[in-house]
């Protein structure tokens, strides 16, 4: 089941687009994408890591004219600057993301996900960036780990940037989607571990538990549409289905006993994309919703300029993952493994 975002009309040819955390799962997936529709001036990966970088370089050597690595971390402002001389667009998706991992190291996660965005920030607008989209997480809606707190604090920092660029022509959105299937450190590699040391138990923290579910694929398309029709301030939400963590299992390797081993520092049973909270500012526009910024000095016009080719969702509307009204069944989950 192939689930299709809005047609973008998006040009990216011969222009320079930078990505932080650009090889990671999603940055390496969203670098093959750009190379093979469009042709950029030029394609930033900044990171930390100078092996992965390297692996990365030697993989899509053929591109080497259009590449670009810079060994960076977002902590550092400077370095941020220096890397976004003459960038047109930025993917911002460079974050500490591991609930267990963040729990214990909360002033790592801190540094990263809450300074970082803010020196993403200050980089764009100090080198007249167009557009720049951040990575978010369903995790960010009623959080209760140190990860959903900081992608909120991070969101919020990424809408209220516009302010601080009004009177530049740099402006700041934010997608929200959900667990990305088969990404680096995913449920799905701990099954295919289980499967080939032919372990007779998978792990799982609670069998009542419920996510959101997306490709990679997906992840990447999606964020090209955003970017497309962002004008600043939105957060964007995928309509994307919903299965239980014993239906996913259960796909690959319905032999297995479930081992319940019980719910890690900060999870939830089930996870939010847009709480009622949201609900007054949220549309509903075909395959995606769209939360509109609560504070918008830096276009007070917008409402009235009818932006948002969507409805209203109902006030207490609500957008979780046991409550979904899609369902992605073992059949569906099969057919998508081609794309992770």
């Amino acid at each position: 089941m192939k689930f299709n975002f809005y047609n973008s009309n998006l040009n990216l040819n011969n222009k320079s687009i930078l990505v932080t955390g650009g090889t990671g799962s999603f940055g390496k997936a969203f670098t093959k994408k750009i190379l093979n529709l469009y042709k950029p001036k030029r394609l930033i990966i900044f990171s930390r890591d100078e092996h992965k970088q390297n692996e990365m370089a030697n993989e899509l050597k053929k591109y080497s004219n259009i590449l670009r690595f810079f060994i960076g971390d977002v902590r550092d402002r400077e370095r941020l600057i220096m890397a976004t001389k003459g960038v047109d667009f930025i993917i911002h998706a460079a974050a500490l993301k591991h609930v267990p991992s963040t729990e214990y190291n909360p002033f790592e996660c801190i540094r990263t996900n809450i300074f970082g965005a803010e020196n993403i920030i200050h980089a764009a607008i100090n080198s007249n960036v167009k557009k720049t989209i951040a990575l978010s997480t369903d995790k960010a809606a009623n959080p209760i780990n140190i990860y959903g707190a900081s992608k909120l604090a991070a969101d919020k920092i990424f809408i209220s940037g516009n302010h601080l660029a009004a009177n530049v022509k740099s402006r700041f959105s934010v997608v929200r989607y959900g667990n990305v299937i088969g990404s680096r450190g995913s449920i799905y590699w701990i099954i295919k571990n289980v499967i080939e040391k032919k372990l007779k138990k998978v792990p799982i923290t609670d069998k009542r538990m419920t996510r959101f579910w997306i490709t990679l694929d997906q992840g990447v398309e999606f964020v090209l549409s955003s970017l497309d029709l962002m004008s600043g301030g939105e957060i964007y939400v995928p309509k994307i289905p919903s299965m239980k963590i014993t239906d996913f299992i259960n796909s690959f390797c319905s032999d297995k006993k479930l081992e319940e081993i019980g719910i890690r520092p900060g999870e939830k049973l089930h996870e939010t994309m847009i709480t009622k909270e949201d609900s007054r500012y949220t549309y509903d526009c075909k395959d995606r919703y769209v939360i509109e910024p609560n504070i918008h000095q830096w276009d007070s016009e917008r409402l009235k300029k009818n932006k948002i080719k969507g409805n209203k969702v109902q006030e207490n509307f609500e957008y979780t993952s046991n409550l979904n009204k899609t369902w992605l069944t073992r059949k569906d989950l099969l057919s998508l493994e081609k794309f992770f």
